[in-house]
């Protein structure tokens, strides 16, 4: 299997990714991590913050002259923003934060923890951890590219901005397309004519020193038949990635294919008929399943739309109570962004990109990507002698 996992707070010196199970002998590229890391923070509507920060990683094991040798791979990100203050000089904080922000973790953060500063929970609890799950998922992507995999995502939604375009669907070109074309937009929205409105709306909600939500969606295309299992719940591959997917702070629902439209069609207008070629095998013409049946990869696109609610950090705060004296008051001010939909959705690919390539590694076993690959060839010519 590969397991990863991720340390740090966001202005302490750096936060950690630790990634285990990734066969020996996958070079890696950190020209295609920088790139990742750049799409995760360049995008209208972030904070200041996205400006210095720089991002600079270091691997410190597990790769060796670029090329995975077998053994854990750790990487780490230092944080230009580090705040030495915070964290090392001050025995007691001169400054507590005490007034939590309404759809944080704070007030439920110190809680649990039975903690006095608010603090000690933002500072984990901030969407600056995920740009470990980033690094990691460049890694994971770069596996997955060795099967013929491709990950990609665009913004299909900023407030009440729709993209109207159909996207349910068979063909992995239209994807690509619409992937290709969010990546020339400052909003990863695939459709230029509403890119204005998208960007006069950010800048409205700026004014008003509010926050905007939406919706993304992110795919994976060239996926073989059977990834994930129906023999028990826990190995369905729809849950796998909604469980990835619904850790990205601020996530609030997952849809696969049709999401809740099915519940406006019958069964004969929307299950995907299967038809049977000799050069291409089975196939479907649509693809209102998104790629997943029975919990099992159906070698067609896997196809997610989820949706993002706004920053829980306004620049007009809402009111609150201050956890030592239960008196009320504003919510803590933070730097923080105004619309994070488009940034939410490359990180929504680093965190599916870890997912498929976690269950790649079920599937087809092995230490080495030599071994990894040929049990994936042996298992594809099985499949064409069924």
């Amino acid at each position: 299997m590969i397991n990863f996992f991720t340390a740090g707070e966001s202005h302490n010196k750096a936060i950690v990714t630790f990634i285990e199970g990734i066969p020996a002998g996958l070079k890696i590229s950190l020209e295609k991590i920088k790139q990742e890391l750049l799409r995760r923070r360049s995008s209208y509507g972030r904070s200041q913050r996205q400006i210095f920060e720089e991002d600079k990683f270091e691997f410190v094991s597990g790769v060796r002259y670029n090329e995975t040798v077998g053994s854990p791979v750790c990487v780490i990100i230092w944080n230009k923003d580090y705040r030495e203050e915070e964290f090392v000089l001050q025995q007691i904080p001169t400054q507590p934060h005490l007034t939590p922000r309404p759809g944080h973790a704070d007030l439920a953060g110190v809680m649990k923890y039975l903690r006095q500063d608010i603090k000690d929970i933002s500072e984990r609890a901030s969407a600056r951890e995920t740009v470990g799950r980033v690094v990691a998922g460049s890694i994971c992507k770069q596996l997955l590219e060795k099967f013929g995999i491709f990950i990609g995502s665009f913004v299909v939604k900023i407030y009440n901005i729709e993209f109207d375009k159909n996207y349910i669907t068979s063909d992995e070109k239209v994807l690509i397309k619409y992937h290709n074309l969010a990546e020339e937009s400052l909003v990863r929205f695939p459709d230029r004519a509403k890119e204005e409105k998208i960007l006069q709306q950010i800048n409205n909600t700026r004014d008003k020193k509010d926050t905007i939500g939406g919706e993304f969606v992110v795919f994976a295309c060239g996926v073989p038949t059977g990834l994930g299992s129906h023999v028990q719940w826990y190995q369905r591959l729809n849950a796998k990635i909604a469980y990835y997917l619904f850790s990205i702070p601020s996530v609030k629902s997952v849809e696969f294919g049709l999401g809740k439209s099915y519940s406006n069609f019958f069964g004969s207008q929307v299950h995907d008929k299967i038809y049977y070629d000799t050069k291409k095998g089975f196939y479907r013409k649509t693809n209102n399943a998104g790629g997943i049946e029975g919990g099992i990869s159906n070698g067609q696109p896997i196809i997610v739309r989820c949706t993002l609610k706004p920053i829980p950090t306004l620049y007009n705060p809402l009111d609150s109570v201050n956890i030592k004296t239960k008196k009320s008051s504003k919510a803590e001010v933070i730097r923080s962004d105004i619309c994070v939909v488009p940034s939410a959705a490359v990180i929504a690919e680093a965190m599916l990109a870890i997912c498929l390539a976690n269950e790649v590694k079920i599937k087809f076993g092995g230490d080495s990507m030599k071994e990894i690959l040929q049990n994936y060839k042996s298992f594809l010519q099985m499949q064409r002698r069924l």
